[in-house]
């Protein structure tokens, strides 16, 4: 096992001899059926009536037989855990906390971010082209050059790449290049071309072809309006998403996520994913939203296994921010002719309203401005005000909330589903597109918890890192990575620390219906942890971007490190 803070101990108590002299064998008790016990850190309980504890003992079924607080009735449990055998694990001053979930990301995105071209770090739209230069070095003529994850936010030339970019270094060579919210992309002649997008093609419903002021096509496609264009693309194999669904997994149990709500799943994985499960290759737990196609699979809850729910259908009511495809209220600042786009009309809402209440289903509803969040709430408080907080209803992403409506998520009992990493990337650009007087509501976090809401905080991988470090530091200071803040981010948005465990640990359990095995280290809970090599609590807040995760639990499973690792 690779050397970490967290180490594992296996202890093997002699037994006393017999009167004759002659010992008696000791019983052979395999690792699986032993109990395990937690000690020698600091243990984060998140329950506020005893906040921490010095033991935690995990049956050989996987739930929390035992949850102990002072060093001698820890010693002394201890001490009763060495005589029945019991595996020990001597945290060695870690800091094990509930396991951290995230609540918004896509598990197949994931592990493609880590198999194909990923343009997350591009520096500028001269990085950007050069990359494409050289990824084209091992293309055939005609061959499809795809890529995802860049973002112009923090570029030198303040604007998002054109045709007048990637044409010159790619001008045979269909390229297709994903913005990192999958809202947009951008593309070079000849991929418009062969995806038939021209002078008079008209916008699709929901979608939007960006165009010069001669009416030519810049090459960004917003929302709906990928659609052609993306059909250019290789389809994966079956057994491309089962590698790239399984290295996504591996993933995140080494970042020290324990489980995520997966989004927007194509309901023909579902039975891919119970493969993984049954073949021992998804360590994570799974809450699977499902695209609306799946909704007989989510209602009949198919191919679910122990560490895997199929109970929610993932909808669109808008696009992002940052590709002014979020439906505002009012214009955009930074271009008054539009304000955004509606994916999904009122009649259509209701419909998937209808069936998700008829067949209990829990609705996942992407909503990011002010629009289409009103829309989400006036549908829900004058159609469905009690089935939604029944079936749990989640407004994911709510990024942007006209204040007089935050109390009503709470009054809804709606859950706000939020990833604090947004928020610090997005405000470098959201005053501008939104103007200063539009910030009050916008990823408004500690205003929605004042008013009651509950916040599930996800991190919507591979939009953004992934990492459970980012997303808790995010929500606790509000900064940039680098630090940066000013009033126009709103200070005073930045949650508690205690506050921030419960967005990543008992509030996705509650948003997942598994509040009762998940979500706090208590007797009869299941085993999930995830240990880090400091105190998230207590440090100051710029450290929090420097902690590791050295250990990930499951069921009292050890997923990270696994076993066999250097």
């Amino acid at each position: 096992m690779r050397a970490l803070l967290a180490t594992l101990i296996l202890f093997t108590i002699t037994a006393c001899e017999d009167p004759a002299g002659t010992p008696p064998p000791l019983p052979v008790i395999d690792d699986a059926d032993k109990a395990t016990v937690f000690i020698g850190g600091t243990i984060y309980t998140g329950r506020p009536e005893a906040p921490t504890a010095d033991f935690v003992k995990v049956d050989a079924e996987g739930r929390i037989e035992n949850v102990i607080s002072g060093a001698d009735a820890a010693e002394a449990a201890l001490a009763h855990a060495r005589e029945n055998y019991a595996n020990i694990i001597d945290l060695e001053g870690a800091v094990m906390f509930p396991g951290f979930v995230d609540a918004h990301a896509h598990l197949l995105g994931i592990g493609q971010r880590e198999l194909r071209m990923d343009l997350s770090s591009v520096l500028s739209i001269d990085d950007l082209t050069t990359r494409i230069a050289s990824e084209l070095e091992d293309k055939e003529p005609g061959e499809v050059l795809f890529g995802t994850g860049w973002i112009e936010t923090g570029w030198p030339e303040r604007r998002m790449p054109s045709i007048e970019d990637l044409d010159p270094v790619s001008p045979d060579n269909p390229v297709i290049l994903v913005r990192a919210d999958g809202h947009a992309l951008v593309a070079n002649s000849a991929a418009l071309e062969d995806a038939g997008i021209g002078f008079n093609t008209v916008d699709p419903q929901g979608g939007q072809i960006e165009r010069s002021d001669d009416g030519q096509a810049t090459g960004m496609l917003i929302d709906n309006a990928m659609t052609r264009v993306l059909a250019l693309v290789s389809q994966p194999t079956e057994a491309d998403i089962i590698t790239a669904l399984a290295t996504g997994a591996d993933v995140y149990a080494r970042r020290g996520w324990t489980g995520l709500h997966n989004m927007s799943v194509d309901p023909e994985h579902a039975p891919l994913l119970e493969r993984l499960y049954v073949e021992g290759r998804m360590p994570v737990r799974l809450h699977n939203a499902y695209d609306p196609s799946g909704f007989e699979l989510v209602s009949r809850r198919r191919h679910e296994t122990e560490t895997i729910q199929n109970r929610s259908i993932k909808i669109y009511m808008d696009g992002a921010l940052g590709s002014r495809g979020a439906q505002l209220v009012e214009p955009y600042a930074d271009r008054p002719e539009t304000s955004g786009l509606s994916l999904l009309e009122d009649d259509a809402l209701l419909d998937q309203m209808n069936r998700a209440a008829e067949e209990n289903v829990q609705l996942a509803i992407h909503a990011i401005g002010d629009l289409a969040n009103k829309r989400v709430l006036d549908m829900i408080e004058t159609q469905y005000p009690t089935t939604a907080s029944a079936l749990r209803w989640r407004i994911e992403h709510a990024q942007i909330i006209q204040p007089d409506d935050i109390a009503r998520v709470a009054e809804l009992q709606l859950i706000a589903s939020m990833q604090p990493s947004h928020a610090i990337g997005d405000l470098f650009f959201a005053p501008d597109r939104l103007g200063p007087d539009r910030l009050d509501g916008a990823y408004a976090w500690n205003s929605l918890i004042e008013a009651g809401a509950i916040i599930a905080g996800g991190s919507d991988a591979p939009v953004e890192v992934g990492s459970p470090q980012i997303e808790f530091y995010a929500a606790v200071a509000r900064r940039g990575l680098n630090g940066f803040q000013d009033e126009a981010w709103r200070p005073g948005e930045a949650v508690s620390r205690e506050n921030a465990l419960k967005m990543f640990t008992i509030w996705p359990a509650f948003a997942s219906f598994q509040e009762e095995d998940l979500g706090t280290i208590a007797p009869g809970k299941l085993g999930d942890f995830t240990v880090f090599d400091r105190d998230l609590m207590t440090i100051p807040a710029e450290e929090i971007l420097e902690a590791r995760a050295v250990m990930t639990i499951v069921a009292g499973d050890i997923v990270f490190p696994a076993k066999g690792s250097e």
